[in-house]
């Protein structure tokens, strides 16, 4: 009995091993070599974001779902990068995914997120950055609406919604 609960605690405890010790995304460089324009310390963003943003744009954290501030926003408006203010989606490519996450089919430009390949948690998923401060953001599914058939589950943690002027 007791080799049996610590085979099923193993999976369990690595789980958590890699989420504690998995490296943040660095300002300056990502895990794949690539760089970023805009470069800061930890301490200072740490000194701009609020702990859950430094923990989901520099960590590659995650919200719960439906806990986020944007998940039912229904306004007109941008969604900006929190860490760096950059323009990343647009509230007309915004859908309800049922996810209880910002859902979007594409990017305001192909240029304003870079993606990635994620092998953590024992699956490979496609990650989505900022591609200014290469902040998490989120991932990239294949399961959206037409016409582009994607679907950009973002955190509202590394938003900022900007409410567009009637």
């Amino acid at each position: 009995m007791t080799r049996r609960r610590a085979f099923l605690a193993l999976p369990a405890l690595a789980l958590a091993a890699c989420q504690r010790s998995a490296p943040h995304l660095a300002a300056a460089q990502a895990g794949n070599g690539r760089r970023y324009p805009l470069v800061k310390s930890d301490d200072e963003w740490k000194a701009e974001l609020s702990p859950l943003q430094f923990k989901v744009l520099r960590e590659k954290g995650t919200e719960r779902a439906f806990s986020g501030e944007y998940w039912n926003n229904h306004e007109q408006g941008t969604y900006l990068c929190a860490g760096c203010q950059q323009e990343l989606f647009r509230s007309e490519t915004k859908f309800d995914s049922g996810t209880g996450w910002p859902s979007f089919s594409a990017p305001v430009a192909k240029d304003a997120v870079v993606e990635e390949v994620d092998n953590s948690l024992f699956m490979r998923r496609v990650e989505v950055v900022c591609s200014r401060c290469g902040g998490h953001l989120g991932h990239l599914f294949p399961d959206g609406p037409a016409p582009t058939g994607m679907r950009y589950c973002m955190n509202s943690a590394s938003l900022k919604f900007v409410k567009k002027d009637k």
